[in-house]
């Protein structure tokens, strides 16, 4: 663990890799798990707003789970999560006609339809945000078997998981968090050399 602007920061994020392989995995990580994605409460807001534009691009199901559930529920831990059809898939989910499950607000994002890309845990996934009691906040690297296939792309690219979630990263804790990550990487290279 290394510590970078207030954040607890595993080292896994820097040296372990992962690069998405949704035509292996096929998008299994919107359909297992306990409970639905994270949400942080700003974005139940969000969910809510942008409703109509992302709607189209629901199933009915996940439409219906949304209009009985809510835009969120709150899962065994007390954690505000996405809603989910029949205890399973994300609510806001959809196979594609080649079988991939893809997100229906990522979809409307890219179509222009919508503003809000996606929630964030979903975006930065592998690395899941916890909240200590003390405020702090830690990124931590979540092993799921079912990435296995993108740990195994990422490891023959050598892409170390934080330059795969570049984007997410910046996004959620701005170009200068990013930064320090790679220097932070650097160091630990000539540390090991």
């Amino acid at each position: 663990m290394i510590e970078i602007d207030g954040k607890i920061v595993s080292t896994d994020i820097l040296t372990e890799f992962f690069a998405c392989d949704i035509s292996a995995c096929k998008g299994q990580c919107c359909i297992d798990g306990d409970s639905g994605a994270p949400l942080d409460i700003e974005e139940v807001d969000i969910l809510e707003e942008e409703y109509e534009n992302y709607k189209p691009y629901m199933t009915s199901e996940g439409a219906k789970a949304v209009e009985s559930q809510g835009f969120m529920v709150v899962d065994v831990d007390g954690d505000y999560t996405t809603p989910l059809v029949d205890g399973c898939q994300c609510a806001y989910s959809f196979v594609n006609d080649n079988g991939i499950t893809l997100c229906a607000i990522e979809a409307a994002y890219r179509a222009g339809k919508c503003s809000f890309k996606k929630p964030i845990s979903c975006h930065l996934y592998p690395i899941r945000v916890v909240e200590f009691s003390n405020g702090t906040l830690g990124l931590n690297y979540h092993r799921w078997g079912i990435c296995s296939s993108a740990c195994s792309l990422g490891k023959r690219l050598e892409i170390p998981i934080y330059k795969s979630l570049k984007e997410p990263i910046v996004r959620r804790f701005g170009e200068e968090f990013y930064k320090a990550l790679e220097c932070a990487d650097d160091l630990l290279k000539q540390t090991k050399r």
